[in-house]
């Protein structure tokens, strides 16, 4: 099991930010992690990286169950985790090829001297991402799109069992975001392929590879299961209170707001 969560509560101070929350995750699943904005689905991964605790509930991540071992270092290092805010952490000065050797050591920056084993998976992760052609540009200089692929190739230097994708496409033009979404497509398919945690509010970016999803609404989970049973028109019009129709269409869905009759 990868994942296993009962009946969790997360509260800051009078308020219930997720509750009764339950999922379960085993090996060879990819998940969506679908809401809108406000849902609850940072605080949720901050839960999964250990970076806050349940108010109440059990949580167990790659077999580590919180509240009975000391397990944040430990967990961090077996959890790939690729977030925009993390872009704001690197040192200025550093290039992509740096920040990707980084993620062997699981750190903001590189302290130690890396092997010649380590940098030669560094820059056969920037071959597959494609981007070795800009390994020696300072990273704060990349585009959006590069900067992400190079988040990605840092996560994946530990060969992380859970790798967790948390918007990768924001900010991406529609160009950019299908190159991304195609390596995350190959990532998803290779040997020995992590299981993936997909967050995101677009439908658009489901990809095949993603078979299960949570839908999170208000900090609760509104449904959990197959993504063609969730992603269709009758759950998603109930999900947003508002009439859409779901097409799907070279296996990935698109979504529209249908049009009302009247005032």
């Amino acid at each position: 099991m990868v994942l296993q969560i009962e009946n969790l509560f997360l509260r800051r101070g009078e308020k219930w930010i997720l509750q009764d929350l339950n999922w379960q995750i085993e090996k060879g699943q990819n998940w969506v992690l679908f809401g809108l904005n406000g849902a609850g689905k940072t605080s949720l991964l901050n839960l999964l990286n250990a970076y806050t605790f349940p108010t109440k509930g059990k949580i167990s991540v790659l077999g580590m169950e919180f509240g009975k071992t000391y397990l944040a270092e430990r967990l961090r290092k077996q959890i790939g985790f690729v977030s925009s805010s993390l872009q704001q952490k690197f040192h200025q000065g550093d290039n992509a090829f740096e920040v990707v050797l980084s993620g062997a050591f699981a750190s903001i920056g590189l302290y130690e001297t890396p092997t010649d084993e380590v940098r030669n998976k560094a820059i056969s992760l920037l071959e597959n991402l494609g981007c070795i052609h800009y390994a020696n540009r300072n990273y704060e200089t990349l585009s959006q799109g590069e900067k992400q692929r190079v988040l990605i190739a840092r996560a994946l230097m530990g060969d992380p069992p859970l790798l967790i994708l948390d918007e990768p496409t924001y900010g991406l033009d529609f160009i950019a975001r299908e190159r991304l979404l195609e390596s995350i497509e190959k990532i998803a398919k290779s040997p020995n392929a992590p299981t993936i945690i997909y967050v995101t509010h677009h439908v658009e970016e489901i990809l095949p590879v993603f078979n299960k999803t949570l839908l999170l609404k208000d900090g609760q989970v509104f449904a959990s299961g197959d993504t063609t049973e969730l992603i269709t028109s009758e759950v998603l019009s109930t999900f947003f209170e508002l009439p859409v129709s779901v097409i799907w269409k070279n296996s990935r869905p698109l979504l529209s707001k249908d049009q009302l009759v009247g005032k």
